[in-house]
């Protein structure tokens, strides 16, 4: 026989297409492919936007960024290097309305600028809300403010009327239409106000407390600007050598989005959702690839009977199997790319929808990744049937599959591994969810061939029904395989458990409701000559149940007498804390929400001081440690006393570091507060009124704001979710229905001498149930270690299980299976046992 192995191998594609053996194997890779790509083309597009709007987000080539006024030092580095210098000023502080006007107020986001703002992309303002907007060079004029046309509206406002920030009255001149480095972040929904930095002073709005954010922003030719950041950072790097704190450095090559941390955990589980399908996928790949090698023996066996070599229809498979995953990755990256398209929906207003095209690395991932799978996991089974001997026409008991060589199953998995690392955001979630994975599979295999021999000796077979005793036989007769299904079907409830839970965890941390009677107002920035009248206030209008409490801004300098810098600290989180100033307090009653775990607290103890426990974890504190900080030029030094654990979550006032005294002299004070607003119409307006300078913060629409955005994400998730809940029932199937043909002929033998359908029936359920039993439970104990991996060093929040995952798992495997099996081998007892006992010998 001549054939060259290009036409047999289509001709072969073309007949296992329409006999629908395939079918499984173009499922799997669509689905791998079209989950990583579908992810890969949202992150590239999001990344090529950001590349392109960088130093538009930056305000400049690069920015410091400080607590404090930039340090002379860093202006006079920049004007040597003849680069432009442009400075400006942020807080968050309230507006009002004229009483002429209704008198409201609204939280806004103050911004100060000076002549020469922006220096990179250009300020667009227009003359009316509903009027066409133009480019500017100009900046607001003195007396003059420039805002966003929602505060307009919040404030009951028009064009040229008064706006009153703090002690000043200034006239609304443009509204606001682009403001280029307003930041790529999503959580400053207040509206902007933008003024002439003459103007600031007037408004007598900078207080001891008060959290400013200074920028200062540099422009000039690529080398001064790469030398003046060398140059900054090795003076932040310093640090407390030279008296710098609260400096940071951001470029085009340091500085990175801000991002907020849902976002950035929704991103991550989005990839860890992706990884997962793309695993499930290999797992159904190399199972639905068996059983396509295992239908095709006696046909192999014939080519080789009419004198076809081994090289040829190695060569036609290898031909067939690399045009199928070209379909199927090719189908994959189009879904993919369809599906991104919903992201950029469902996220419409976290994201530009304006995005630049997407480059070629998504649809190359995708294409290797699909092209990946099969080779890896699909070939190596199917290149055996070139070693089938001709003999086996006549006698079937020869030439059947061996497993895979130690050295193809190597390569093919650290080539498949490589990939899933390339396409994950994160390299540590990565290597947690392959590792993970691959040890579960060892695991499971290990655990269920141990439970496979236990099975036969825990059955009574004098005393247990008949098809129990059947059932036991059938599993520990073929004993390789029952390990195989049990692997395969925990593998597919490990990722669909790990997911559930993750998922209800994850996005709990995020929906997590506050109290019913939780403050929904925080004022700050009161001065200490109007704390009594301020809670007079509050008593007069109804508040009964408020939280008060002094506030310093301090820098942590020194741990036992060491003076400590953000180089100290290996985690990031470490490093921020002690880069920053702390709102520290004092108070000689322990705070209601608080509760000691470690320690005394001890009212009105001189030199003490209380530390909540996670800030104590984070920067290796222990009880007996002594710490000094700076506050406002104020060296004060104390020992820990004790630890604290905060509910961050009851939007109560909480604070890090707190005093345990009444008293705390010699240093800079202002007071906060936190109550729940009553329900007396113009109560926010009457208080900001008569308090121009306090920062009256509103939570209640916040709050709201805040949940529609994580609704969006949520549903970007969720959508995402059911690829993988595909893949995870694809492997299901596939792993049910890989012993179809022997549990067929098993059955015609038993049928064939007496054995009744009912009893057949019970058999096959009884098996079924006690393989998605072992297998639920297996996948639900190892998901929740992995989980536990997960979410303390992936999506940091906290990770609880309940005792009853492991039951629920193991009922919901068995309902699982027999669902599969009833989909899958419906027909397997139906089939006569004439056909069947034919099709098994010669």
């Amino acid at each position: 026989m001549s054939i060259s192995f290009w036409t047999l191998g289509w001709r072969t594609l073309w007949r296992d297409l329409r006999s629908g053996d395939l079918r499984l194997l173009i499922v799997a890779v669509t689905l791998a492919v079209a989950a990583l790509t579908a992810v890969g083309f949202f992150a590239d597009r999001l990344k090529g936007g950001l590349a392109r709007d960088a130093r538009q987000l930056l305000g400049g080539d690069a920015v410091v960024s400080s607590d404090n006024p930039p340090p002379p030092p860093f202006m006079a580095k920049a004007r040597e290097l003849g680069l432009t210098v442009v400075s400006t000023m942020g807080f968050p502080t309230m507006a009002r309305a004229t009483d002429a006007k209704g008198a409201a107020a609204k939280l806004v986001a103050l911004k100060v600028v000076e002549p020469g703002y922006p220096l990179r992309g250009a300020l667009r303002v227009a003359s009316a809300p509903d009027a066409p907007d133009a480019p500017t060079r100009a900046i607001p004029a003195p007396g003059q403010a420039w805002v966003d046309a929602a505060l307009l509206e919040a404030l009951g406002l028009g064009m040229g009327d008064t706006l009153l920030l703090g002690e000043s009255r200034l006239t609304i001149a443009s509204i606001i239409a682009i403001e280029p480095d307003r930041g790529a972040g999503f959580m400053n929904f207040a509206p902007r106000v933008m003024v002439n930095v003459q103007d600031i002073a007037a408004t007598k709005l900078i207080q001891p407390a008060s959290r400013l954010t200074y920028r200062m922003a540099v422009a000039g030719n690529d080398k001064p600007v790469q030398n003046f950041v060398a140059w900054a950072d090795a003076q932040v790097k310093a640090g407390s050598a030279n008296g710098l704190r609260g400096v940071r450095v951001e470029s085009l090559q340091s500085g990175r989005p801000e991002m907020s941390q849902t976002l950035d955990r929704a991103d991550k589980f989005l990839s860890l959702v992706a990884l997962l399908a793309a695993l499930l996928s290999a797992v159904a790949v190399a199972l639905s690839a068996r059983a396509f090698a295992a239908n095709h023996l006696d046909d192999c066996a014939m080519l080789r009977v009419l004198g076809l070599s081994q090289r040829t229809i190695a060569a036609s498979y290898a031909v067939e199997f690399g045009l199928v995953g070209l379909f199927a990755s090719g189908m994959g990256v189009l879904l993919g790319y369809c599906v991104h398209y919903l992201f950029v929906l469902l996220l419409a207003g976290l994201v530009d929808a304006a995005l630049p095209s997407a480059t070629l690395r998504p649809v190359l991932l995708g294409m290797g990744m699909g092209l990946t799978l099969l080779f890896a996991f699909g070939l190596p089974p199917v290149l055996q049937l070139a070693q089938v001997p001709p003999l086996r026409v006549i006698r079937r008991d020869v030439g059947s599959l061996k497993p895979a060589s130690l050295g193809v199953l190597a390569v093919g998995v650290l080539g498949f591994a490589a990939l899933l690392l390339a396409a994950s955001s994160d390299i540590k979630l990565g290597l947690i969810a392959v590792g993970g994975f691959g040890a579960a599979v060892a695991v499971f295999a290990a655990l269920s061939w141990v439970a496979v021999k236990l099975l036969r000796t825990s059955v009574n077979e004098t005393t247990a029904p008949r098809w129990l005793v059947l059932a036991t036989r059938q599993m520990s007769a073929r004993p390789a395989y029952a390990v195989v299904q049990i692997s395969a079907l925990a593998v597919g409830l490990l990722a669909l458990v790990l997911l559930v839970l993750l998922r209800t965890d994850l996005i709990g941390s995020w929906r997590r409701a506050t109290p019913p009677d939780a403050p929904n107002r925080f004022v700050i920035n009161v001065m200490p000559e109007q704390s009594q009248d301020f809670q007079d206030m509050l008593k007069a209008a109804g508040v009964g149940k408020y939280d008060w409490y002094p506030m310093i801004r301090g820098r942590l300098v020194a741990v036992n007498g060491r003076s400590v810098t953000p180089d100290d600290y290996v985690e990031d989180r470490a490093k921020r804390l002690v880069d920053r100033e702390f709102n520290v307090s004092f108070n000689a009653a322990l705070p209601q929400q608080n509760e000691v775990v470690g320690g005394q607290w001890l009212p009105e103890e001189a030199g003490a001081i209380s530390v909540e426990e996670g800030i104590a974890k984070t920067l290796n504190l222990k009880l007996g440690d002594t710490l000094r900080f700076d506050m406002a030029g104020i060296q004060n030094e104390s020992r820990i006393t004790s630890l604290r654990k905060v509910d961050w979550g009851s939007m109560r006032a909480n604070f890090f570091v707190m005093y345990p005294v009444s008293r705390l002299d010699n240093v800079p004070t202002t007071y906060m507060g936190a109550f729940r607003a009553p329900a007396t119409k113009g109560f926010d307006n009457a208080l900001v009124r008569q308090f121009p300078n306090v920062t009256n913060v509103d939570m209640t629409t916040t709050i709201a704001q805040v949940q529609r955005v994580l609704e969006q994400v949520i549903s970007a998730v969720e959508f995402l979710f059911g690829f993988t809940l595909a893949a995870g029932l694809v492997v299901l199937f596939a792993a049910v229905t890989a012993t179809r043909e022997e549990r067929a002929r098993e059955y015609a033998i038993m049928r064939a001498v007496g054995a009744r359908g009912s009893l057949l029936r019970q058999v096959q359920r009884a098996e079924l149930a006690g393989v998605g039993l072992l297998a639920g439970f297996l996948a639900s104990v190892v998901a929740a270690v992995v989980g536990w991996a997960l979410a303390r060093y992936v999506f940091e929040f906290e990770w609880s299980v309940s005792p009853w995952v492991p039951v629920l798992g193991a009922l919901a495997g068995a309902l699982l299976a027999l669902a599969a099996g009833w989909w899958g081998l419906r027909d397997v007892l139906n089939r006569p046992v004439v056909e069947t006992l034919r099709g098994a010998v010669s």
